[in-house]
């Protein structure tokens, strides 16, 4: 015999059913930005495949520029480059939907008159990464033109992205660069 259920347990049984989804969609959101890859030095790399981000530099030549009184190194096209913080000098921990938003400069690149380490790792989907003074390079899909910068100081993907000086030192933080733009997933 098949019972009724009473309208409190029918409400028990869908705040359980909501809470498995809601960890459902964490765990899914948690593994997007997870870094799954594994990644090793290297001198140089071939045979890089380019995206089709407008703004994601291929190998080859970089540039530098100044924007908001530091100088930066940026790509062919002008666009700001960035470093992820828990990057490693040989591994990149931004894969999958931060890939996505922050894509990662093809290698090998290089930058007449900068001083610096140029070089390569290789990311977990096997493409080669260019790196400069250890840093996995990479642009921001919220650069919309060049010599913008929005990216610097922003606190998303699991850790800070700044934009790379040709210092060595990370750039000054503007206030209207760390708002986010609703990058923040």
């Amino acid at each position: 015999m098949i019972r009724s259920l009473t309208r409190q347990e029918a409400r028990n049984r869908l705040r359980m059913l909501l809470a498995v989804l809601a960890v459902a969609a964490a765990a899914v959101v948690l593994a997007a930005c997870s870094s799954s890859g594994t990644s090793s030095t290297s001198g140089s790399g071939s045979g890089s495949t380019s995206t089709s981000t407008p703004a994601a530099a291929t190998a080859g030549s970089l540039k530098t520029t100044t924007i908001g009184g530091a100088t930066v190194l940026t790509n062919a096209k002008g666009f700001t480059l960035y470093s992820f913080a828990p990057d490693t000098p040989t591994k990149s921990n931004c894969n999958g939907t931060c890939a996505q938003n922050w894509p990662p400069v093809q290698g090998p690149a290089t930058a007449s008159g900068v001083k610096g380490t140029f070089g390569t790792i290789k990311r977990s989907d096997g493409s080669v990464q260019a790196t400069f003074d250890g840093h996995p390079l990479y642009t921001f899909v919220g650069d919309t033109a060049p010599g913008q910068a929005k990216g610097n100081g922003l606190n998303v993907a699991g850790g800070l992205w700044h934009e790379i000086t040709t210092s060595g030192t990370a750039a000054p933080v503007s206030t209207s660069s760390s708002s986010g733009g609703g990058y923040g997933y």
